[in-house]
């Protein structure tokens, strides 16, 4: 099959880009001083081929799973090596087990705050009753409120 039909001949700007996946050409900028990606130029503008597009796809997927830039730029350099993409399954297959455990540890500790939280709260409440009762509906207000201004937070995001 003919490389040109595989891999479009297609080019891209920087504002499709940012258009498509929701970044900054801030973003974009970074990362071609880290030399994760590498357009072409057309005078003053940048000029994103297609495999530059699918590096940009890895780069924000790396992230949003929280791999370092340093990580994923160790995974995007293995494409080039001539093993059919072997290496580079292999490397993030080992960066992706290595997050996994990292992440379910973070969990761990997020588990065991919330616990000793709601403890804390339990205490609290308890301790209110008994001395300023008066003051509990305003926590309940409050917490009404806070889970209002975290719900607005998630939105905006």
């Amino acid at each position: 099959m003919p490389a040109d039909l595989r891999r479009p001949n297609r080019t891209f700007t920087i504002r499709q880009l940012c258009l498509e996946f929701k970044c900054t050409p801030r973003a974009l900028r970074f990362y071609e001083d880290k030399g994760l990606l590498a357009p072409a130029r057309d005078g003053m503008n940048r000029v994103y081929s297609y495999k530059d597009r699918a590096r940009l796809q890895l780069i924000l997927r790396g992230k949003r799973v929280g791999l370092a830039l340093a990580e994923i730029g160790e995974i995007l350099d293995l494409y080039e090596v001539d093993d059919g993409g072997a290496a580079q399954n292999a490397k993030s297959l080992m960066k992706f087990r290595e997050r996994i455990v990292a992440l379910e540890a973070q969990r761990n500790d997020i588990d065991q705050a919330i616990e000793q939280l709601r403890h804390g709260c339990d205490a609290l409440e308890r301790q209110l009753a008994a001395t300023r009762p008066d003051l509990l509906p305003r926590a309940a207000d409050y917490d009404q409120v806070l889970r209002e201004r975290l719900g607005d937070l998630e939105h905006a995001k």
